[in-house]
């Protein structure tokens, strides 16, 4: 499956628009994270395991838009946008949007 965040996809023709495409994750943060991420925060530098959860929760709402799009009969999705939020405390987001497509090699 082809992912951009573009538009079109250069050199190939886009045949068909299948529609917008969604994938939503929510992970929790336990405790632990918690206080290394605090310590982090007070000495400085980066959080690896704020990191790690953030690419873990990207990576599957990445996947379950794939998915839906697969349903859909696309090979590809353009478009796409990611949003991350806290939901609340430990808990945090992320949505991948898009649009499903379906295209061929050559203008």
């Amino acid at each position: 499956m082809l992912h951009t965040t573009t538009n079109t996809l250069q050199g190939r023709t886009i045949q068909t628009y299948h529609g917008i495409v969604s994938g939503e994750t929510i992970m929790g943060a336990n405790i632990v994270r918690d206080i290394f991420a605090s310590v982090t925060d007070i000495v400085g530098g980066r959080s690896s395991a704020y990191e790690g959860k953030l690419t873990e929760s990207r990576e599957t709402a990445i996947e379950e838009m794939s998915e839906k799009a697969r349903r859909m009969g696309a090979n590809a999705v353009i478009g796409v946008d990611l949003d991350f939020e806290m939901v609340r405390e430990g808990m945090m987001m992320c949505i991948a949007t898009g649009t499903a497509v379906t295209y061929r090699d050559g203008e």
